[in-house]
């Protein structure tokens, strides 16, 4: 499960992200739970469900998927509670305490501990275009797809982390170098990442000094 220190970690750096992005992202009345609908959606396009063709589930992309609709999800909390973000994470750890993922939607009762990954992508994805959104739920299927919290937590942080680093190094106005020594930020990332304690409490500013020190100082 997610501690409070890795919920307050998170739920700081989307607010921080979010306010780079728009200072007023708390009232502009963007539909992050849409967001994290759509994204639930090509998540089932991944596992695959063509009852008509042969596909195999594409596990990595799967993940990469839910680290996506962790950020919108994060997003509606934050604005959930106006935007304090002691608040939001107390009520998610709260969420996440629960003894079940129940779920109780459209009048039936779901207990995703007994549904296929592809049934709870698709709850999670009805309860997202419903305007609602089930940590417990979104847990039970990150369980699914073979990531513990702590692996969701770190490529949550790398993910922001680097948003972050293309944003400070010239992302919006096309001078960021994407390709390093011939290789992609994303590889690069995935070097910072694996040498570092996702423990530590300064985690995330580990990964941005680690980006520094490998970014082509010339640029």
């Amino acid at each position: 499960m997610l501690s409070q220190q890795q919920l307050a970690t998170m739920l700081s750096l989307q607010n921080k992200m979010n306010t780079k992005v728009n200072p007023q992202w708390l009232t502009a009345g963007y539909g992050y739970l849409r967001a994290a609908m759509v994204e639930s959606v090509e998540a089932i396009e991944h596992h695959g469900w063509k009852w008509w063709k042969a596909q195999e589930k594409d596990l990595p992309q799967l993940q990469m998927e839910l680290v996506d609709i962790w950020h919108f999800a994060l997003s509606a909390s934050i604005i959930d509670y106006q935007g304090d973000v002691l608040a939001t994470a107390n009520a998610l750890s709260a969420q996440l305490a629960q003894a079940s993922a129940h779920v109780q939607f459209d009048n039936q009762d779901y207990e995703p501990e007994h549904l296929s990954l592809l049934d709870n992508l698709e709850l999670m994805a009805g309860l997202c275009a419903a305007k609602r959104f089930s940590v417990p739920l979104f847990m039970h299927i990150v369980g699914q797809c073979e990531m513990t919290s702590d692996e969701l937590f770190r490529q949550y942080v790398g993910k922001n982390i680097l948003n972050f680093f293309r944003q400070n190094n010239g992302y919006k106005a096309g001078t960021y170098i994407k390709v390093w020594n011939g290789r992609e930020d994303n590889e690069h990332l995935v070097e910072v990442l694996a040498a570092l304690d996702s423990n530590h409490a300064d985690y995330s500013d580990q990964v941005y000094a680690g980006l520094t020190a490998r970014y082509p100082q010339q640029a």
